[in-house]
């Protein structure tokens, strides 16, 4: 059993798991920026709970990049075709998120808040349609064994980039203007434009990009409709997007929330960037590398249900830190159990949803799985601001641990539909099998979940 779990770490020595933590770095570097960091700017300038809760909103984008999904996994873009389709995309859109955080270094936010939304809903654009790129590159360059491991280290990359925007900024916020530290943050973006630079196309994004279409209609059926009915020829597949829709939806709704609460329980920022950020930081990397060698080894739904319980309860963890105030080393025991679980859980849905991907839709369907994640922190998100008004910060955070019971009840579920799948005596697939995609037998055979040349191998 040891040497099993030794042999599962070989594969994080693949030199391709660089490029994904530089690729993961530039994903995860703009969200801060229009989201905790800049809740944090916003509590400072004395906007109002309800509006800094409203401005999660300004993320809306995130949960409808599978509208535009199809054309960046179909089409390269003019002008950056020699990088290749992925590459091409990619590069296009660091440059527009250096221009947009550079805008925003120039607003007043209690003077001018609606042209500090707009601009964020620029730079929030310009991240989820790169995060389309990246994702289907991310899935594209690794066989199905390797896809939980790439995942692990992907956000790794991930988290050092809401470091930066994270620590980073609220630590140079200490000593100079907000408006400079985002200046300086955009210059972040160079780690994402230097990465894509010195990486390789896919082969795989290769192959497919060799497409061609007779007319609009000949394109809309090839890009848009026929990964739809890829995915929902699946069954079960509207019970799976509920579940993925519910699964972190504890998290999500208390996360805008978060910065404001350390700063009314009293902590500075310079106590707020190292516990937080470089301190949780590193736990929930840590959780992250954990869900990896969880989810290489154990059943991918029993998995899913392990990290998703400890994630739930890691809320009731503020809880207790809102009657302990203002404690430094009780707000370390606090963020280590949730960053931790944290970190479990995402890797945990991301090599999911991965798995759910055929690899001749890869964008545009993983864009609309991810989506449905998005589409619960930021629209319900919007709404804690109002409920943080109304009732104190230990039963908000009480009733956010509540929220996991409909995620886990529809995991439950999927789980009971998969031992009917797999009764005794036949093998129920692990996560390292990468057999859980819920298709029909002949669907399976006919447009594959995964890709072929990795269908042999394990998953994860």
């Amino acid at each position: 059993m040891l040497m099993k779990w030794i042999k599962a770490l070989r594969v994080y020595f693949n030199p391709r798991m660089l490029t994904m933590v530089g690729l993961g770095f530039s994903s995860g570097f703009p969200l801060l920026l229009v989201f905790s960091t800049l809740n944090l700017w916003l509590k400072d300038e004395g906007i109002s709970y309800i509006a800094i809760g409203l401005f999660s909103l300004v993320k809306l984008p995130y949960s409808f990049k599978w509208l535009w999904a199809p054309l960046l996994d179909r089409l390269k873009l003019p002008g950056f075709g020699l990088l290749g389709r992925r590459r091409g995309w990619a590069l296009f859109f660091q440059l527009l998120l250096m221009a947009g955080i550079a805008l925003i270094s120039t607003v007043d936010p209690a003077a001018n808040l609606r042209l500090l939304a707009v601009l964020c809903v620029i730079v929030v654009i310009a991240s989820a349609s790169q995060d389309v790129v990246l994702d289907a590159y991310r899935i594209e360059s690794f066989s199905l064994k390797e896809q939980g491991a790439g995942v692990a280290v992907y956000i790794i990359g991930y988290r050092i980039g809401t470091i930066a925007s994270g620590a980073g900024a609220i630590w140079m916020a200490s000593f100079i203007s907000w408006n400079r530290v985002y200046l300086l943050m955009a210059l972040g973006t160079l780690v994402g434009i230097l990465t894509i630079l010195l990486s390789r196309e896919p082969s795989k994004a290769e192959k497919f990009s060799e497409q061609s279409y007779k007319n609009f209609n000949d394109f809309m059926n090839k890009a848009v409709y026929d990964p739809f009915v890829d995915f929902m020829k699946r069954n079960d597949w509207a019970l799976i997007l509920a579940f993925i829709f519910f699964y972190r939806m504890s998290d999500s709704y208390m996360a805008p929330m978060a910065f404001p609460f350390y700063h009314d329980m009293g902590f500075s920022k310079g106590e707020i960037a190292f516990v937080s950020k470089i301190f949780g930081m590193g736990a929930t990397i840590f959780g992250g590398l954990v869900g990896g060698l969880v989810m290489s080894r154990m059943n991918m739904l029993k998995g899913l249900m392990l990290c998703g319980i400890l994630q739930g309860i890691s809320n009731l963890m503020y809880v207790v830190q809102a009657y302990v105030g203002h404690s430094v080393p009780m707000l370390m025991l606090t963020l280590s159990f949730d960053n931790i679980a944290g970190g479990m859980a995402s890797t945990a849905l991301v090599a999911y949803l991965s798995s759910l991907c055929n690899v001749a839709y890869t964008a545009t369907q993983y864009a609309l799985l991810s989506s449905l994640m998005s589409l619960a922190r930021d629209v319900f998100a919007a709404s804690s601001g109002y409920m943080k008004e109304i009732i104190s910060w230990p039963a908000f955070f009480l009733i956010t641990t509540l929220m996991m019971i409909p995620g886990l009840a529809l995991l439950w579920i999927l789980m009971r539909l998969e031992r009917r799948k797999y009764p005794r005596g036949k093998t129920m697939p692990s996560a390292a099998d990468g057999r859980i995609s819920n298709r029909s037998d002949s669907s399976a055979q006919s447009t594959p979940a995964t890709p072929p040349a990795a269908t042999a191998t394990e998953k994860q």
